[in-house]
């Protein structure tokens, strides 16, 4: 077993330390259902990616958790559909 022939001063080892840590994850919005999402990736609640779905989300669940998820991204759709009318009143002004 190797065994260190000097002991590092508290510098050296502070220096060492310095880089290793954790560094914050940057996410981005799902434009469909809002919800972050990791940037070039499928957003794991709606399926989405680019525009177009890519996952069948609701495939996996049972019949009560599609019913309740189904609900959640119609009312997702409709919060967008009011943000969108508000901005486009708002500009034709």
């Amino acid at each position: 077993m190797a065994v260190p022939r000097h002991s590092h001063t508290r510098a050296k080892v502070g220096k060492s330390r310095m880089h290793k840590y954790v560094k914050n994850v940057h996410s981005s919005v799902c434009p469909k259902c809002k919800k972050p999402v990791l940037s070039h990736t499928v957003c794991l609640n709606c399926g989405f990616y680019k525009g177009s779905e890519v996952l069948d989300v609701l495939a996996k669940l049972t019949k009560k958790d599609k019913k309740s998820r189904e609900k959640e991204i119609k009312q997702a759709e409709k919060e967008t559909g009011k943000e969108k009318s508000i901005a486009e009143g708002a500009s034709k002004k």
